[in-house]
Parts: structure tokens; sequence; C-alpha cells
């Protein structure tokens, strides 16, 4: 098998734009809306009881997309919800697998997939919010809040005007927040299998050009701010500020996400063992499912969620056991801000993957 390299890196870029595109209204709308409500909501450490964090998580997580998933892990790391409110919406979670169910295609049976949908998710729901309040209740893990004196990176009068303070301050944070306006609406029509015709060709090269505006932008930010602090957000650019550097996080470690599971599947593994793989016995198939979908970033759900939408006898409890182990592109800021439950949260993820899976087999879930 001949492999371009060139050819597969332009694609996992225009793939991870089409995705950005989404999820960058999904972090700068949230992002607003909190700006707009932290009157309310000022000096309260949490804005809900903790009891019902396991709750408010797996209610998020069913949401279409990772764009839920993406804020948990933010309130997480500001210590505004639980470690039970982070598993429970990571658990119930189908990620960008959601929009393969709720795609419509030649290939698909679009009731069938949205069976499916309601089924994966009500499981999801409720087994996030069950385990969630299990987390809880036995104190598993706490968010830890880390107080950062201010820095001279963060000093506006210490700051040297450098070219990379330019290009994070005002080039790359404006052509960032003009690629996501523009690729909105045909991001979201693309995961229903549509798209807007007069600008398909433009519409390649502007996702190209998001992801790679994100990857420089994620680098730069990091070289010029480092960690920064949530508590700085207190204009609403230092706010958009803020959601920037988190779109252009997270895109990049989609785009790396997707590399590398395309790159396993595609290249080393193959497609047509992959295909095989899924046509193979079904305690086989939840196992592989389970596996596949706790590889991080959404790319391994969406190949499950894809499989069973055109392999013939895919098993349900395999799209469960899948649905259940991804945590989605939430991963990628959980990974960067704390690794270590970054870990907890995949690896108990996939083992209440694997026996929720073979509980949905063995009762003949459908």
């Amino acid at each position: 098998m001949d492999f371009d390299l060139w050819t597969f890196s332009i694609e996992n870029l225009e793939a991870a734009g089409v995705i950005g595109g989404y999820v960058s209204i999904s972090i700068v709308g949230f992002a607003l809306l909190t700006f707009g409500m932290r009157t309310k909501f000022a000096g309260r450490s949490f804005a809900a009881p903790r009891w019902s964090h396991p709750l408010i998580g797996s209610a998020l997580g069913v949401i279409p997309g990772c764009g839920a998933t993406i804020v948990v892990a933010s309130l997480y790391k500001r210590g505004k919800i639980s470690f039970g409110g982070l598993f429970a919406a990571f658990i119930a979670t189908l990620g960008e697998g959601s929009f393969v169910l709720l795609g419509a295609s030649d290939e698909s049976d679009v009731a069938s997939n949205l069976s499916a949908f309601v089924t994966v998710n009500l499981v999801g729901l409720f087994v996030g919010a069950i385990v969630g309040v299990v987390v809880d209740r036995f104190n598993f893990s706490e968010p830890k809040i880390t107080s950062t004196s201010s820095s001279p990176n963060h000093d506006e009068s210490k700051q040297s005007k450098t070219v990379i303070d330019f290009f994070v301050n005002h080039l790359g944070f404006y052509l960032l927040i003009a690629m996501a306006i523009f690729l909105f609406p045909g991001s979201v029509m693309a995961f229903w299998g549509g798209g807007i015709a007069a600008l398909d060709s433009i519409t390649v090269w502007v996702s190209i050009a998001l992801t790679a505006c994100c990857i420089a932008y994620h680098f730069a930010h990091r070289s010029s701010h480092g960690n920064c602090s949530e508590e700085e957000s207190k204009t609403l650019k230092s706010v958009l500020t803020h959601s920037i550097a988190d779109v252009a996080l997270v895109v990049t470690y989609v785009f790396v996400g997707l590399f590398v599971a395309n790159f396993i599947i595609d290249v080393l593994v193959g497609a047509e063992r992959f295909a095989d793989w899924m046509n193979s016995s079904a305690a086989l198939v939840v196992v592989l499912a389970a596996f596949i979908g706790a590889t991080p970033g959404c790319g391994g759900m969406i190949a499950v969620a894809a499989a069973y939408t055109i392999v013939p006898q895919f098993p349900i409890a395999a799209l469960i056991a899948a649905g259940i182990a991804t945590s989605g592109d939430g991963i990628f800021p959980l990974i960067a801000s704390n690794k270590k439950d970054a870990i907890k949260v995949t690896a108990a993820g996939l083992l209440i993957a694997l026996v929720v899976g073979y509980a949905s087999l063995v009762l003949g879930v459908k």
C-alpha cells in the first residue's frame, strides 16, 4: 500500500478544521454566556449544589458533539464542578460520533440510527449519573484549584512587543475568529452530510488554514503567556482571548488525535482488517469497540459509529461500550491541565464500558 504522508496530513488538517468550526462557536458562545452571567454568580464557588454535579454532567454529556465535554473540562479545571460531574459527562458523551448516527446517507437506515442514538444516550445518561454520584459519594477525587500569582508575562506594562505577542493578541486572534465564523454554518451542515456547494472549494482551504493557525496559535500562546490564570478573564477581550486559546488547544489535539487514530486504522491495521474485526464475534467486537472508543478524541468513536451505520449485524452493545469509553475532545484540555485525572477518567471509563457493554450484550439490548 502506497502511503502519501502529505495527502494524509492535509486530509486530517481539513477534518480537524471542520470540527473546529463547530467547536469554536461552542467554546466562545459558552464563554460569552458565562461572562454575561458573571455578576449573578459572583462569589459562588459552585453554581449548583455538589450533589447535583453528576446529574448536570451527564445531562451536558448527551448534548451532541464535544462542545459540552470541553466546557465541563474547563469547569473542572477551575473547580466549578466535581470529579463525579466530570466523569459523568465523559461517560455520557458520544462526542462527534453523535453526528454520524444522526446523519443521513444512502448507506444508512436513518430510523435505525436515530433509535440507536437515543438508546446509547439513555444508557450513557443513566450510567454516567449513577457512577458520578458514587464517585462523589466516596470523594474519589476533587478538583484542585491552584492560585497563580501574576507573572511578568501577564503584566502589560512589562510585556515586550514581539512578533509572537502581536500574533497572539491581534493577527492570530482575529484570524481564528473570522475563520470560525465562516466555517460554522458549513461545519454544522457537514455533520449531516450537507454543505454549501458554492463554497465547497474555499471551505476546504479555510478548514486547513484554521487547523494550521490553531496549531501555531497554541504554541505561540504557550510561549508568550504560559499557563494563564482563569481569574484574569475580567474583560470581554480577555474572555475572548482565553476562549480562542482554548479553541486552539482543542483543535490542535483534535488534529493529533485524528492523525494518530486514522494512521492506526487506515495504515497500520488496514481498512479491510478493521472491517473484518467489526464483522467478527459480537463479544470480540464489544472489546474492540471499547478500546477504539477509549482512544483520545473523537476519531475512534466516529470510526465505531460509522461502522455501526454500514456494517450489517453490528451489535449495539459494542456501540454502547464505545460511547461510554470515549471522552470526546474534552479529554484534550483535561490532559493539558491534569494528566493524572485524564488517565483516571480514561482507564475507569474503559473498565465501565466493558462491563456495561457485555451486560447489554447479555440482556439483548437492541
